[in-house]
């Protein structure tokens, strides 16, 4: 197994670089006992090398999709430059923008997640015709009682994003999953048991029928795993 340790950050670009074409790809964090989270946070899971990991996902997308809970438990704000593996950015706009999905806009619009987003990467928010959004807010409408993500896809596919991450959280990645839209699962495995009545990463209705996936390459760092799958066709 090789040892991030060992790795140059070139190695570790190529190893997370996206394949031709749109992609989908999530990234979460559990612990050995598949908990998601630690006091409904995941920043009790992570590491250092998980971390940078982090980094890098983020710099190699064109856009970020997280759900609203997500978006409020953790604190979401805009990605900020020096966050980033900012020689991989080239030819695209310095930071990516994040898209916010929600059915019933419960978010503080006056949030630097909103406010302090730079112009060329304004945060967007993925909710229903239903919803009454303010004037000024980058909007993109997919479902009419309920977001379909195949919809919010496809639109930001229209937009130019090809290379999509989902940041989260669960319920988000359960219904990527149900739908057959996820491409690619990095997933941080720690050493950790965090014991009963955590959350597992995904949630939701049962999926139709099981997703197989293909393991594309798996790190050690101190105890920490950092796998990366691929959905196989």
């Amino acid at each position: 197994m090789p040892k991030y340790s060992d790795l140059t950050d070139a190695d570790l670009a190529a190893l997370y670089a996206y394949p031709r074409g749109p992609v989908l790809r999530a990234n979460m964090v559990t612990s050995a006992d598949g908990a998601a989270s630690l006091d409904g946070a995941s920043a009790g899971l992570s590491s250092a090398a998980d971390r940078h990991v982090f980094a890098l996902l983020r710099t190699l997308a064109d856009v970020i999709l997280v759900g609203a809970g997500t978006a409020r438990t953790e604190r979401y704000a805009p990605v900020r430059i020096r966050e980033l593996w900012r020689h991989l950015r080239e030819h695209r706009t310095p930071t990516p923008p994040i898209a916010v999905i929600t059915g019933r806009l419960d978010l503080d619009l006056t949030s630097p997640l909103f406010t302090s987003a730079p112009p060329d990467a304004q945060t967007m928010i993925i909710t229903t015709s239903r919803v009454a959004v303010p004037e000024g807010v980058d909007v993109i409408v997919a479902g009419e009682e309920t977001v379909d993500l195949t919809q919010a896809i496809q639109a930001l596919h229209s937009r130019g994003y090809q290379h999509i991450l989902a940041e989260g959280g669960p319920s988000i990645l359960g219904e990527l999953t149900s739908t057959g839209l996820l491409d690619e699962l990095c997933l941080t495995i720690g050493p950790l048991l965090a014991g009963p009545g955590a959350p597992r990463i995904v949630t939701g209705p049962p999926a139709p029928s099981p997703v197989p996936l293909s393991l594309a390459h798996v790190l050690e760092a101190e105890g920490f795993l950092l796998c990366r799958y691929r959905k196989t066709s």
